[in-house]
């Protein structure tokens, strides 16, 4: 049976959807189901899950609708739209002693002196909301993407004429005056300011100068698209000057992939003028150019963290690409993890939550290995040439291809959960995972790689895998650094400090086994 019902002007929240189609999914009989708002993306996912019903043909994006294929002998859709009733009311109880004001004028009524706004909407009405919030001398965080590139560029010459922050769209993370936006960790105030294109790559830097024992005055987000030739950095640059006029800023770092080059000009240009000392992780950008500029370069993000702990600590930076255990124990653990696999065991699986984390990963084992990627190094390393999954693959699973009609991954561990099902067989021979932590993310993403590498261990029977970890958190955060760490150590995980190293030690064991 296929069926859908719609509900007329009864908005709610993507993420807060998706989660509930997942709860309502679990119920016996029940073999597909969305719940979402009647948005072009959904009814087209809709669509290719082969449950478009004529009910849909006039839903709007205002509308909510539950589509579900379901065997009718064991589950109604009285019975479906109870469990969503049940799922809704949960989620209203949670929030009931918070005011949700519905729109930004009683938002800004009912919090007096408020500065800054965080957009979470679809993107096509989040521009006009940003549009709103500075002309009312709003700064703005725009979690939401699917915006308008031009809507993008008119909103981020108006933040910058009125001397505001426009961080976004697709802004993932950002700590202003050291509180936690969207997807960051709690870590300490202190003398590092940061500005960053990248949200797993600057909560990577952000945790690791935390557990140095430094911490920041300010982190900034710019959106993906700031450092592109149409946007021309706008961000970047606003968040650059803002820092170097910062008294409470000393050490000033960016981040992010390698800028378009008429944008990679103007920055470097810009920190010439500062006296701050700057370091600078263009993700495999070029080493000489940052250096002409009077930074600092980095081989890694640990190693951009590193590095500005020592420059406020008054010290010399030291490039680091080693590991915090010496070479015995390395050599130890690489030794009894090439001793564990069989002959047939002769792959890579990295399933990462974090975009950066990945392209991190990819950089480092693609000077020696093959690895294939939905974000490749070079096009003929894409993961869809790969034939039955015969090769070492590392993936970017937050990527738009597998995040369309569900959380992103570090929300709700079932995409992964999926591709642990799916990808690891007796084949595998090293498994490669990123936990990050921190407000936005699962509550538990340490259980659920647990549990995916017993269920993993199941099926494979006697050959086991190798896997290794990092956790991207501190112990401030809520899901905490230690008990996380512990939860992979045994579920059998090597955990190592950063996601460097944890990418480092794969190399070594690849290299020493032969794959």
């Amino acid at each position: 049976m296929i069926k859908a019902i719609v509900k007329e002007n009864a908005y709610n929240d993507s993420v807060t959807l998706m989660l509930i189609s997942r709860e309502v999914q679990k119920l016996d009989g029940v073999e597909n189901v969305l719940v979402g708002m009647g948005t072009e993306l959904n009814l087209d996912l809709v669509k290719t899950m082969d449950m478009f019903v004529p009910e849909l043909e006039a839903v709007t994006p205002n509308d909510l609708f539950i589509a579900a294929r379901y065997d009718e002998s064991k589950v109604t859709m009285d019975d479906l739209v109870a469990a969503f009733n049940e799922e809704m009311n949960k989620k209203k109880e949670s929030g009931s002693g918070d005011y949700q004001p519905p729109t930004l004028d009683s938002a800004l009524k009912h919090l007096q002196g408020a500065n800054m706004l965080v957009i979470s909407i679809p993107g096509e009405y989040a521009a006009a909301e940003a549009d709103k919030a500075l002309r009312e001398d709003l700064n703005v965080m725009m979690f939401s993407d699917n915006v308008k590139i031009e809507d993008e560029l008119r909103l981020k010459k108006m933040a910058v004429e009125k001397g505001l922050l426009m961080m976004g769209p697709d802004c993932g993370t950002a700590i202003i005056n050291g509180v936690p936006l969207c997807f960051a960790n709690v870590v300490r105030r202190g003398k590092i300011g940061l500005v960053g294109a990248s949200g797993t790559g600057t909560q990577e830097i952000t945790v690791i100068a935390h557990q140095l024992g430094e911490g920041f005055s300010q982190v900034i987000g710019t959106g993906g698209r700031d450092l592109s030739e149409t946007i021309g950095g706008l961000m970047m640059i606003q968040g650059i000057e803002a820092l170097m006029a910062d008294p409470e800023t000393e050490v000033i770092v960016l981040v992010s992939k390698p800028p378009a080059a008429s944008v990679e000009k103007k920055i470097y240009e810009l920190v010439k003028k500062t006296d701050k000392p700057v370091v600078i992780d263009f993700i495999g950008g070029d080493a000489e150019s940052i250096k002409e500029a009077g930074a600092y370069p980095c081989l890694s993000l640990e190693d951009a963290a590193r590095k500005a702990v020592a420059l406020v600590r008054g010290e010399e930076p030291v490039s680091f690409d080693a590991f915090d255990a010496d070479e015995a124990e390395i050599n130890q653990i690489v030794e009894q993890a090439v001793g564990k696999l069989k002959s047939e065991q002769k792959y890579l699986r990295g399933l990462y939550t974090g975009g950066t984390l990945t392209d991190e990963a990819i950089k480092y084992l693609g000077e020696n290995h093959a690895i294939y990627s939905n974000i490749p190094l070079t096009a003929d390393r894409n993961i869809k040439l790969l034939e039955n999954k015969q090769g070492h693959i590392c993936l970017d699973l937050g990527e738009d291809q597998f995040t369309r009609g569900r959380p992103h991954p570090m929300i709700d561990p079932q995409t992964r959960t999926d591709f642990f099902e799916s990808h690891i067989d007796e084949t595998t021979a090293i498994i490669l995972v990123d936990v990050v932590l921190g407000y936005g993310s699962y509550v538990d993403p340490a259980g659920a790689v647990a549990e995916s590498l017993a269920k993993a261990r199941a099926r494979v029977g006697d050959r086991d895998f190798v896997v290794v970890a990092s956790v991207t958190g501190t112990d401030q955060d809520p899901q905490d650094l230690n008990k996380s760490i512990e939860t992979l150590e045994n579920a059998g995980a090597i955990v190592m400090p950063s996601n460097a190293q944890a990418v480092r030690l794969v190399d070594r064991i690849m290299k020493a086994a032969a794959l």
